[in-house]
């Protein structure tokens, strides 16, 4: 391994005021680029701390003169919400550039110098700080947060150099954090360089910052390359097979994006929103049957699977539309509630229903049984035995109106104690004259202050129970006692159910499973105790991307607006086509 001896007997190289010594000849290439990294004079491109950029395609002689004034945006890089609940509700704004309090601690107490140091002032800092370890390496992750000058940078690494007569693999790393948070190329490719002379191989982080860097640039096709590096030891990431997908994209390899995308799906990963952007910005204008049934797939993807775009994807889908060759979209925006009764303002198309028909829900039923309550993986936490005396318990009981999540339920609030906070809202729904069915696990029993023996008994005089053991997993219970007592049946919690989505062996009971449960899932919303219970109303239109040829619906979560996991979005894209295609 090559080391930056720091040793007055080695030959003496001057940087400035920065002074470094160099090794043997035969180490001269690395420390040539090593050189350049200290010594070149371009300062750092101011960065939004808060925005996420992609790196431009120029080539590398045109970076080097425009790095200071160019770069390509990153678009919307928020995550999906794939298994989100169901109801449309109000939500809540969130303070724009909320920032976290700044903690007083050691750590937090160092800020990064505003100007590049010397080796001697970078050694009276650290002194000032030597209760703190690794002092350099917390200074870099201080520069990353604060989006320090690139040269302020090298003037740390310069003292580590002279100090330790070696810079890190882990410093380097951070190092090319800052430079791609900072879109220096040059320096990406200096420091990728070195990595790869230097070491054999890399942990994820660094593939994942290299992918990253390189992906936007000329040498982008070097990005794939460590892609399938990363395929030989693990899965990569959705944001690796993304920063590739774009990398391919801006340099018109839209089939080599599509393979990487559909490569991405086969192992169950769920490409971030700003990936599936970058498709539909790529395919305004164009007039290629192959690419728009491709992004077409991209919205029949979004439905099957419960996601939602946000609202810079929206625009984008939008855009698309509005650009096809020969065909005239036009897009709205709208909201839809359950005051519309899922009808569309804008084109007075009827949503689809929420509620399965017979054909559907027999299909489901069947799967889930299958597949879900019967499959091996409902045993890690349960055993066959339980299952069956619980199948017993539930057929020789006439069909429930509503089966609850007893835990789940119980610890909506800290108001009071678990199992008031059950009685409360099990007497609230006896009230209506509903046969009820609670799941509770064998603790519930045992009297203890969360649950008392009184209290549980009158829960019991309301409702029926099925209490588990301790250790079971409730959510096999729930799905049973649910589809055996019918299509009426709803089920209260606030779990989402993901685990069983796995289970599910295609796409079309995925769908149905996700319908089902946005038709049948009662969340409580609100509980005062004492005072009020309110459950989140369930929509009598279905929550997804959907079409009937000449139009499309498309739900999306408005930019700065969160919403609780058990709401859907309220703010709809109504595509229309105005006349059909011309030839």
């Amino acid at each position: 391994m090559a080391f930056f001896y720091v040793s007055s007997f080695l030959g003496l190289q001057t940087l400035g005021k920065y002074h470094l010594f160099w090794p043997a000849p035969r180490f001269q290439q690395l420390f040539a680029i090593i050189f350049r990294l200290h010594n070149r004079e371009h300062s750092a491109v101011p960065v939004d701390p808060n925005t996420t950029h992609m790196l431009s395609t120029k080539t590398r002689s045109e970076r080097r003169d425009g790095e200071k004034r160019e770069g390509m945006a990153r678009g919307d890089t928020s995550s999906p919400h794939p298994f989100s609940l169901f109801s449309a509700g109000a939500a809540k704004r969130r303070s724009k550039n909320q920032e976290e309090p700044f903690m007083i601690s050691k750590r937090n107490g160092i800020q990064p110098p505003e100007k590049p140091l010397s080796v001697e002032e970078w050694e009276e800092l650290r002194e000032e700080f030597k209760a703190v370890s690794k002092f350099e390496y917390v200074m870099l992750e201080q520069m990353i947060k604060y989006n320090s000058s690139i040269d302020v940078a090298k003037s740390l690494l310069s003292m580590v150099a002279t100090r330790k007569g070696d810079i890190s693999y882990n410093l380097l790393v951070k190092y090319l954090a800052l430079c791609i948070k900072q879109e220096q190329l040059a320096e990406v490719f200096d420091v990728f360089d070195i990595i790869k002379l230097r070491f054999k191989t890399l942990e994820p982080g660094a593939y994942s910052l290299l992918i990253k860097g390189l992906s936007g640039s000329d040498r982008w096709r070097e990005a794939l390359l460590l892609l399938e590096e990363i395929k030989k030891v693990m899965t990569p990431s959705k944001a690796n097979y993304g920063d590739c997908i774009k990398g391919a994209l801006n340099n018109q390899e839209i089939n080599l994006a599509y393979e990487l995308y559909h490569e991405m799906l086969a192992k169950e990963l769920i490409p971030n929103l700003d990936t599936l952007q970058a498709f539909f910005d790529t395919g305004k204008c164009v007039k290629d049957d192959q690419l728009k049934s491709e992004l077409l797939g991209i919205l029949l993807y979004l439905r099957e699977n419960q996601i939602y775009p946000g609202e810079t994807l929206m625009q984008s889908i939008k855009l698309w539309f509005e650009s096809i060759p020969g065909e005239k979209w036009k897009g709205y925006i709208t909201t839809i509630t359950n005051s519309y009764s899922g009808k569309c303002p804008v084109c007075n198309q009827h949503l689809e229903t929420i509620h399965l028909n017979e054909e559907e829900y027999n299909i489901l039923k069947a799967k889930i049984i299958k597949d879900v309550i019967q499959g091996t993986d409902v045993f890690r936490k349960t055993t066959p035995q339980e299952l069956e005396e619980f199948r017993n318990f539930v057929e020789n009981h006439p069909p429930y109106d509503i089966v609850i999540d007893g835990l789940n339920v119980a610890k909506v609030s800290n108001r009071r104690s678990e199992s008031q906070t059950l009685l409360d809202v099990v007497s609230h729904l006896a009230q209506k004259n509903l046969r009820l069915l609670v799941l509770g696990r064998k603790h519930m029993l045992t009297g203890s202050p969360n649950w008392k023996r009184p209290i549980v008994a009158a829960t019991q005089k309301k409702a029926d129970f099925f209490f588990a053991e301790n250790v079971s997993e409730d959510d096999p219970f729930l799905l049973y006692a649910t589809l055996h007592s019918g299509n009426h049946c709803k089920f209260l919690t606030r779990d989402l159910l993901r685990d069983h989505k796995a289970c599910l062996p295609d796409n079309l009971t995925r769908h149905l499973f996700f319908k089902w449960q946005r038709g049948h899932q009662m969340v409580l919303s609100h509980y005062w105790p004492g005072k009020r219970i309110k459950f989140q109303p369930i929509p009598t239109y279905d929550t997804v991307v959907q079409t009937t040829g000449d139009t499309w619906h498309i739900p999306y979560d408005e930019q700065l607006v969160e919403r609780y996991s058990y709401e859907v979005p309220t703010k709809w894209l109504c595509l229309q086509r105005k006349s059909p295609p011309t030839c």
